[in-house]
């Protein structure tokens, strides 16, 4: 197994730092501003979605839309791994979400998120702590001008968060309220060692690890790409083959438990 953590290791890769991942609940609740013209009258289309301060997918909350409204969320579609012009397309992910047809009104609505990600059509594990964005998208008629799309940003941490966002002209009394649990998870302690290699890699790259239970990796949208189950407690290696997927940036992740280390892999055929 390979000691050293060479010059390309530190250009390309990196080791997750301690990163605290506490457990709470955030809710959130908002009023959709009646809009005229409307679709259809009052109709309108709306999702509602957890993403990274950077804008990467960690879980929707809401979708609502039907056959003839299907590329009237093209933001959100895109960003759970659909695509802009149908929103009903099983890649775009739903898991943990409440879903449904187009709405036939305008009205209040109250979003609750467990701090978890997604694991494919499962629950995920929860996250770390930072700072992230609830977004809405909403859409009320074919015109260009009856989309609007919104995010408002809180930190997620061991301390208990209230805000109230300001009216706007299509979302209002809006409430964001973050609650902490009682306990925390922190990975210094037990993290793993890894190397990946070669990288840039044309599919075909070996991941070296100290101790393990499960390897994955996943693409720039946080959806996994590859997963494997290790429970490795001593020095070991994994040989993937990622030949068939698209090029990229992918992230490789070893898990010893709740700890983790991070890798960024370049795929270039």
């Amino acid at each position: 197994m390979r000691k050293t953590i060479t010059l390309l290791f530190i250009l390309l890769g990196f080791i997750s730092p301690s990163i605290a991942q506490t457990a709470g609940t955030l809710t959130f609740t908002f009023t959709a501003v009646t809009k005229s013209p409307g679709y259809s009258g009052t109709q309108n289309a709306i999702a509602v979605w957890i993403q990274t301060d950077a804008g990467l997918f960690v879980k929707t909350k809401m979708r609502n839309a039907g056959s003839k409204t299907k590329d009237h969320l093209p933001t959100w579609a895109v960003n759970s791994g659909g695509s802009a012009t149908n929103c009903l397309l099983s890649t775009c992910n739903v898991t943990d979400a409440t879903t449904g047809a187009t709405l036939g009104n305008f009205t209040t609505h109250t979003i609750v998120w467990d701090g978890r990600g997604v694991n494919g059509t499962l629950n995920g594990s929860i996250v770390a702590d930072g700072v992230y964005k609830i977004t809405i998208q909403e859409t009320w008629n074919h015109g260009t001008t009856g989309t609007t799309t919104r995010s408002y940003t809180f930190t997620k941490g061991p301390n208990a968060v209230h805000l109230t966002p300001a009216d706007d002209a299509d979302f209002k009394s809006m409430t964001i309220d973050w609650a902490p649990g009682s306990s925390s998870v922190n990975s210094i302690a037990e993290k793993p060692l890894i190397d990946v290699y070669p990288n840039p890699t044309n599919g075909i790259f070996t991941v070296d690890y100290s101790q393990a239970t499960k390897i994955k990796v996943v693409n720039l949208l946080g959806q996994d790409v590859y997963e494997i189950d290790i429970n490795q407690e001593m020095e070991g290696t994994e040989n993937i083959d990622m030949s068939k997927l698209p090029n990229g940036m992918y992230i490789v992740m070893v898990y010893n438990g709740a700890a983790s280390s991070n890798y960024k892999l370049l795929l270039s055929k």
